[in-house]
């Protein structure tokens, strides 16, 4: 992998790391459902433009129904649980409770398409419920009925990505990855718009909420997926997926940095064990990218 595509990676990684800081500066102020219809609509707003000026104006009208039912799963649903669930939970149990993503993938892709699971995968499995015991029981937060929630809520979130992934790999081959990520933007935020609209914030939003919402909305969201993208056409879907590996670790490092929540044994360790279970699942190697450049 050449420097550049190294870069892109772990920037992309501290990108997606980093919007679940945004999301926990901002949900209290604007509510799970409000916020969620801020990201997608300004992220949508935001990817037209860019289709626009490029002139690769996609082609959603005929599969508008598709695109519907894949903005609710990989986009509206999960985000809202996720930020509902942030209304309790740091930023950095957030991040590392959706590094669980590929452990459901493996688990919905057997129960849809009968993809086998092997030992390998069923050990990755029992390795990531024992991560969220130890993130959970080893934490130094006190265990009460509205964290577990919260962290159900989290793992449903991560569950949602799942099931989107997979209706996106049987459903939407054919579709540019551009069109796909404008077309679910969209649809969620017209799905939303009737909850947000009877959801609006009995007070003013504060200008660091505003702020979160935006960087949430144009670097978190539209400015990612763009890279993403990018990544895959340059370099491979599985080189990009050690995204996986890095996101949860920049959670960590950005709710360290700016909301000043330190790191426990807990949430140390349960990060590790949860990194090890989506590489037993995934069958990717838990190791940073080279970045050295290689040949051909």
């Amino acid at each position: 992998m050449r420097f550049k595509d190294g870069a892109t990676l772990v920037l992309l990684a501290s990108l997606w790391g980093g919007s679940f800081l945004f999301i926990r500066i901002a949900v209290p102020v604007l509510g799970p459902v409000v916020l969620v219809e801020l990201r997608v609509g300004i992220a949508a707003v935001a990817l037209f433009a860019y289709v626009s000026a490029t002139r690769q104006l996609p082609r959603i009208r005929h599969r508008w129904r598709d695109y519907l039912l894949l903005g609710a799963v990989n986009a509206a649903l999960p985000f809202c649980l996720i930020s509902a669930a942030e209304l309790t939970l740091n930023a950095s149990w957030a991040a590392i409770l959706n590094a669980s993503t590929p452990l459901f993938a493996a688990v919905v892709a057997y129960q849809w398409s009968g993809e086998p699971l092997g030992a390998r995968k069923l050990g990755g499995l029992a390795l990531g419920m024992a991560a969220v015991a130890v993130l959970v029981g080893g934490g130094s937060a006190v265990v009460t009925w509205k964290l577990l929630l919260s962290v159900v809520l989290s793992l449903a979130g991560a569950l949602s990505y799942a099931i989107g992934g997979v209706l996106t790999g049987r459903w939407f081959k054919s579709e540019p990855p551009l069109t796909l990520a404008l077309g679910q933007q969209a649809a969620a935020a017209v799905l939303l718009a009737p909850l947000a609209a009877v959801s609006l914030p009995s007070r003013t939003p504060t200008t660091g909420a505003i702020l979160a919402v935006v960087m949430l909305a144009l670097f978190c969201t539209a400015f990612a997926y763009l890279l993403y993208f990018q990544l895959i056409k340059r370099i491979g879907a599985v080189k990009t997926l050690g995204v996986t590996y890095l996101i949860p670790a920049f959670g960590v490092l950005w709710s360290w940095l700016f909301m000043r929540e330190p790191p426990g044994i807990g949430t140390v360790l349960g990060l590790a064990l949860i990194l090890l279970s989506v590489a037993l699942v995934t069958g990717v190697p838990l190791r940073l990218p080279r970045l050295a450049k290689e040949r051909g």
